[in-house]
């Protein structure tokens, strides 16, 4: 992003003046904006291409509802034209209200967390918190949102891409993730209907998880939308998969979870399959990252390894 488009950005928002310093750029370009009365402030610009005007604009509105209702989440900002997010020379772009603290850990490392236990029990209740005000939350009807339902997951175009025809796939590999995913869609045709279902972050990974203090914030809702509540679950869980204290942080994570509201976690094994199966259609894309081919053969080769197990354990059941 070019200096004159933030400067343009900054006005748009009555920010003349003020500081902007690059500090992600990843899917989206995030600048830390830094106010004369020292307010710290988020200003994005999207990805090209990936979420409509219309799903931004309801991304933003659910955001302000959480933000609203206590939880700790970046707070939209209206423009001096009154909009939650403005087409700047193509871009959108929205300015949210900047987030202090340290990431509960990183992509591939092992957690170094004093407290990892207390703060997985203190993430599900706040998991918990964001499904309930999700669902007392009016939602507006023009809202727009992707689907992380059984075809959002498991159809012939899922919302992060056909993972089965990555080309990085060994033909031993494929074999057990088509089963699994044959048997994964029946199950959720035949029954999906009786699991907990509403809207969803998606993405709680460790980056986007936020510790101050004894608080937990949460960032980025780009990939929120409608789905299975037990699909946030896992997506935590799938990372500490090869924690030493996996069964204690899973433990505290439903703990923390259940303080809130009711989870029923009994096929929680199958989502943690679904999750993994969805990063491996979502490195395809994003191949000319460095390192996305290394990265790209370590989520085949979970995703191959977990869907064998899945499958064993179904022979097991059945048995």
């Amino acid at each position: 992003m070019t200096k004159h488009l933030v400067n343009k950005a900054l006005v748009l928002w009555k920010l003349e003046g003020a500081g902007a310093k690059l500090a992600a750029q990843r899917e989206n370009h995030v600048y830390r904006v830094t106010c004369a009365d020292g307010r710290q402030l988020a200003l994005r610009f999207h990805r090209s291409g990936y979420r409509s005007d219309q799903e931004l604009a309801s991304e933003l509105a659910w955001m302000r509802e959480l933000d609203l209702q206590g939880l700790s989440v970046p707070r939209p900002i209206r423009s001096r034209n009154g909009n939650l997010h403005e087409i700047i020379d193509g871009h959108q772009t929205d300015l949210l209200t900047w987030l202090d603290g340290d990431p509960m850990g990183r992509a591939g490392e092992t957690l170094q967390l004093p407290n990892s236990v207390e703060v997985l029990q203190n993430l599900g209740a706040s998991m918990a918190r964001l499904h309930r005000i999700s669902d007392d939350w009016q939602v507006p009807d023009d809202f727009r949102r992707c689907s992380w339902n059984v075809e959002g997951l498991l159809g012939e175009n899922p919302v992060w891409g056909r993972f089965w025809e990555n080309p990085f796939l060994s033909g031993q590999q494929r074999k057990p993730i088509l089963e699994a995913r044959d048997r994964a869609r029946m199950f959720l045709q035949g029954k999906g209907d009786q699991l907990d279902y509403g809207l969803i972050h998606a993405d709680m990974v460790r980056e986007n998880v936020l510790i101050s203090g004894a608080e937990i914030r949460l960032i980025d809702f780009d990939d929120g939308g409608f789905g299975y509540r037990l699909f946030d679950v896992a997506t935590t869980l799938l990372a500490c998969r090869n924690e030493p204290n996996f069964a204690d942080l899973q433990n505290a994570l439903i703990t923390g979870y259940r303080s809130v509201r009711q989870l029923d976690a009994s096929v929680l094994p199958l989502f943690l399959v679904l999750r993994a199966f969805t990063y491996v259609g979502w490195v395809v894309a994003r191949m000319d990252e460095p390192g996305a081919e290394a990265r790209c053969l370590r989520f085949c080769d979970r995703a191959a390894s977990m869907a064998e197990a899945f499958l064993a354990d179904q022979q097991g059941t059945a048995a």
